[in-house]
């Protein structure tokens, strides 16, 4: 691949400061209070100008959507070149990831009825194909755990699958961080061991 010119590297830099604030802003304010006005404030572009890069709001949220994507695939491939370990404890290590990146407030927090959104989502391939390799990867860690007896054999694994992805947003994890009673640390091992091992004594 030929070198690339001076305007495509401030361009992509641009694009990289704009995806950057939309994650942060949906991580603060929501999908649905996020306004475009805020985030070319927050990059220091005209509104024109970040409309030059992302045509609508739901193309700045599948942008960061497919950001969040690329760093869970780096992570699994980190956990994959790992010395072996189970398949559950890399679950685990899943889980404990998608809840730092969460209290870090990097992790876009979207409406799931808007269709607005999930149409833009579900026409849009780059999206689409991240969602199904990091999926399948997942997929096949917890088939393996149910076969090895780490995970109960009898839940479907699509239920597994979700109730991970489902710790990325989950909102526990903002209220006992807001008590300021807890450490991340804390607050993190406990929601990796109810997920994992329930609530009951």
């Amino acid at each position: 691949m030929g070198k690339i010119s001076f305007k495509e590297q401030v361009m992509l830099a641009r694009e990289e400061a704009i995806v950057e604030a939309v994650n942060r802003l949906l991580a603060e304010k929501g999908y649905d209070n996020m306004t475009v006005d805020e985030v070319a404030a927050e990059v220091g572009i005209a509104k024109a100008s970040l409309y030059k890069h992302f045509g609508s709001k739901e193309k700045l949220a599948a942008a960061a959507m497919i950001r969040v994507l690329e760093r869970a695939q780096a992570c699994l491939d980190n956990l994959e070149a790992q010395p072996p370990v189970t398949p559950l404890e890399r679950l685990k290590a899943v889980v404990r990831w998608t809840m730092e990146v969460q209290l870090a407030g990097d992790m876009p927090s979207l409406p799931a009825q808007n269709s607005a959104l999930r149409a833009v989502l579900l026409a849009n391939r780059d999206y689409l194909d991240l969602l199904m390799v990091v999926s399948d990867r997942l997929g096949a860690w917890i088939i393996e755990a149910q076969k090895g007896g780490q995970l109960q054999a009898g839940l479907p694994p699509e239920l597994v699958l979700y109730t991970v992805f489902a710790r990325a947003c989950d909102p526990v994890l903002g209220m006992l961080k807001a008590s300021g009673q807890h450490s991340d640390e804390q607050i993190i091992d406990w929601l990796v061991s109810t997920t994992f091992d329930g609530l009951s004594g």
